[in-house]
């Protein structure tokens, strides 16, 4: 999917897919709202622009209110119907949407988003040749005609017409999007009950994507169901190799495992183009359109309210927009049966610990261990929210468990060795931190924060300062507006008493991090020893103003007192 947003979600192509929706203003947009404004009245502009923000911070049930009460007081203006559709589909309320869609269509009928609503209706509806017939419509120089031609293919194969469905992705292919399209060619195949090509297409889209698990699913999955079930066996083993998993695989693997057919994936059009909602709404929110990402998932999810991966794609963008109270309204629904059920309470747990319940969010992920201990995503966030609550050796013993669950050699694994290292490096158990982060470099020797805080602890400690500085140099290389890497190495500098480099490196971070109390108390020392005392006072006058915890404040309260001596020098 991140090739197809690579290929077609270009500036231009999404200014044409984000025509009719609510986006972070330009300049240029700015003063086409102003002057859309100028026609409204006062009330009417208040909840456009109330609407405007709701649906900017992804607050769809006061967004899809807004527009509403706007359009309401004029309805036959395009632009507040519009918006009002639009609301109403990101806050998944479809139906609804499908209906003002309709409206708008009459007052705008070249309005494509509105034709992919209404004809996702129809779909639904099993009005196969309603939903071609309105698709058909679209043009193809939008990233909504693309949509709306791979949808409209699933319209023609749930009417019988699959010649004609091959026809419409031919011409897609054209564009570019070939090799995105073999896997719903997989699946429409499957749904078309024509297994040989299922599998010849399902196999040449796991060949291009081996470590997507959605491809990997699908592929076990007709294997599995043709009764091939080593070759199902292989694809699974192949994905896990890498260090991967994720629910979805796994029930099919122990499906294959017990030698039983796991079902097919697309049991119906409806399924097929829910999922094709699915896998480019997840595209369009790596591609940072969270509105129309929104709208396509709750489209999915219409199609398929049993799509739980649809409804955990569509809780994590709204736990982006920290919208936690919508998102685990989200996870909540997923039902207490589904496989990703886990993963949806995990996410509840976490969101929890957002809003600042972390006694509840920890009392949560503790009831999941006790049911579930072989969950490794429940273990692995319970290790960091009691590394958050400062809970630093139950937080090692976490990991240690989510160490014995991964295996941990995959190169995957070097993160839980780099934050069980922290977690004993705070708990003073440095030799047992030291070897984690070592473990962790050898799994990864390029991984800048595992670089930065073994080389940090080195140079806090006085100890391996060459090579110290040349991880730490290594790290600022790979991420050099990192203000916290960058503070390390003009401290590595520092303590190494080449104060000019580090009063040079120092400064950089502070323009990195200016509100940082500890990288304004390290500038501050270096500006003394450089002989500066005045801006090294005015440095650590900075460092105790902006300290939220109180111990840098403490620390340069007997440097502003006295200067900079053996006694108060930071360690």
């Amino acid at each position: 999917m991140t090739k197809l947003m690579n290929r077609i979600v270009r500036p231009a192509v999404l200014a044409l897919a984000l025509g009719s929706l609510v986006v972070a203003p330009t300049m240029a947009q700015g003063n086409v709202t102003a002057n859309i404004l100028q026609m409204f009245n006062a009330s009417v502009t208040g909840s456009y622009m109330a609407g405007q923000q709701a649906l900017q911070d992804l607050r769809t049930d006061e967004a899809a209110r807004y527009f509403m009460m706007a359009a309401q007081q004029d309805w036959d203006n395009p632009v507040l119907v519009e918006r009002a559709f639009i609301g109403f589909a990101a806050d998944g309320q479809i139906g609804q949407a499908a209906s003002t869609a309709k409206h708008l269509l009459d007052l705008d009928p070249t309005n494509e988003l509105a034709q992919l609503v209404v004809a996702t209706e129809a779909l639904k509806e099993r009005r196969y040749g309603a939903a071609d017939t309105m698709l058909s419509k679209i043009g193809q120089d939008s990233f909504t005609a693309i949509t709306g031609g791979i949808l409209r293919a699933w319209a023609l194969v749930g009417d019988n017409r699959g010649a004609e469905a091959d026809a419409v992705l031919d011409k897609l292919g054209q564009g570019g999007l070939a090799d995105f399209l073999v896997f719903h060619r997989a699946l429409m195949a499957e749904a078309s009950g024509d297994t040989k090509r299922a599998i010849q297409l399902a196999g040449k889209a796991f060949d291009t994507e081996p470590f997507v698990a959605r491809i990997v699913e699908v592929y076990a999955r007709i294997l599995a169901n043709a009764g091939r079930f080593d070759e199902a066996k292989e694809a699974i083993a192949q994905f896990e190799n890498q260090g991967l998993s994720h629910p979805v695989v796994t029930i099919v693997k122990e499906a294959v495992d017990a030698g039983q057919k796991p079902g097919i994936f697309a049991a119906n059009v409806q399924v097929g183009a829910a999922e094709m909602f699915h896998g480019i709404g997840v595209a369009l929110a790596r591609d940072g359109s969270l509105d129309l990402s929104l709208v396509f998932l709750r489209l999915g999810l219409y199609l398929d309210p049993n799509a739980d991966v649809i409804s955990l794609a569509l809780g994590q963008l709204l736990d982006s927009a920290d919208q936690h109270v919508a998102a685990n309204k989200v996870y909540e629904g997923v039902p207490p049966t589904s496989a990703m059920k886990p993963t949806a309470v995990v996410r509840i747990a976490t969101n929890l610990d957002n809003m600042g319940d972390r006694p509840e969010a920890l009392r949560r992920l503790g009831n999941i261990v006790a049911t579930q201990p072989d969950d490794l995503d429940a273990v692995s966030v319970l290790g960091d929210l009691l590394r958050y609550d400062e809970q630093y050796v139950k937080a090692a013993d976490a990991y240690t468990k989510a160490l014995e669950l991964s295996g941990g050699e995959s190169p995957a694994d070097w993160r839980f060795y780099y934050v069980r290292g922290i977690s004993y490096e705070r708990a003073k158990e440095w030799p047992k931190a030291e070897a984690d982060f070592l473990k962790a470099l050898k799994l990864n020797p390029d991984q800048p924060q595992v670089l930065n805080y073994l080389g940090y602890s080195w140079i806090d400690q006085d100890m391996n300062l060459e090579p110290a500085l040349e991880m730490i140099e290594k790290a600022v290389a790979a991420v050099p507006q990192d203000g916290y890497i960058v503070d390390s190495l003009g401290w590595a500098f520092y303590k190494m008493d080449r104060i000019d480099e580090a009063v040079t490196t120092l400064e950089q971070a502070v323009q990195l991090r200016p509100n940082d109390a500890e990288i304004n108390d390290h500038l501050g020392d270096a500006y003394w020893k450089a002989g500066r005392q005045l801006e090294a006072r005015f440095q650590w006058n900075i460092a105790a103003s902006v300290d939220e915890v109180g111990n840098v404040k403490e620390r340069v309260a007997p440097k502003l007192a006295d200067g900079l001596t053996e006694e108060n020098a930071t360690e």
